[in-house]
């Protein structure tokens, strides 16, 4: 096969965009890094040109279709799910897009594809800020805490979290020998969360507490 002047702009953005979008979740610490976006890019941007090459014009998308399912397994091998929170959506979104956009520039739309990075760059970089902010407005916090069991419930560690002008929900609450344990997925401003687990941390009837 042949290559092609243009071939090359395509690989060389491709390349160029994998770089850009690469750095910044390597930057990140990240799973999938600098190398990985750019393979992926360039991958795309190949399996894209390709599918125009040996569709020869007739049907070109029965190659690059299967790019999308491909692309869902390296998404998922990223995310993780622990006890309180799930991690990795973004960096597998990042790995979505960066498919998508060597694709763009496989197809010859290289200033969509320059368009769609720089908005990338832009809500990876800029909505950081804002990120924090509503992360310092509205925390949800999952608090488990264990007693000695004194003939009553933990009604007053719920009354605890009202005082702090924070919402909750009862996960569960059960009773071993002479213990007392209790789960409630709380939210409210980072502050009122501070407040509270300073409270806690000095409560002396408290033996076991998770946060």
């Amino acid at each position: 096969m042949q290559l092609f002047s243009d071939d090359i702009i395509k690989i060389l953005l491709a390349l160029l965009i994998g770089s850009i979008i690469g750095a910044e979740r390597e930057f990140r610490n990240k799973s999938a890094g600098f190398r990985t976006i750019i393979l992926i890019t360039l991958g795309s941007c190949l399996f894209t040109i390709l599918s125009y090459r040996i569709g020869m014009g007739s049907a070109p998308e029965r190659i690059a279709s299967n790019i999308v399912v491909g692309i869902g397994f390296l998404g998922a091998g990223v995310i993780f799910r622990t006890e309180n929170r799930v991690s990795g959506l973004t960096t597998a979104t990042a790995i979505w897009l960066a498919a998508a956009l060597g694709m763009c520039v496989g197809s010859g739309y290289y200033s969509m594809s320059i368009l769609i990075t720089a908005l990338a760059l832009f809500v990876l970089y800029g909505f950081t800020l804002m990120e924090k902010y509503i992360d310092r407005a509205h925390r949800s916090i999952n608090y488990k805490i264990v007693c000695h069991y004194k003939q009553e419930t933990l009604k007053r560690y719920e009354i605890l979290f009202e005082e702090h002008h924070l919402k909750f929900l009862v996960i569960k609450q059960s009773k071993q020998g002479a213990l007392i344990s209790g789960c409630w997925n709380v939210h409210g401003a980072a502050s009122n969360h501070e407040k509270l687990v300073s409270i806690l941390l000095n409560d002396p009837d408290i033996t076991e507490l998770e946060f």
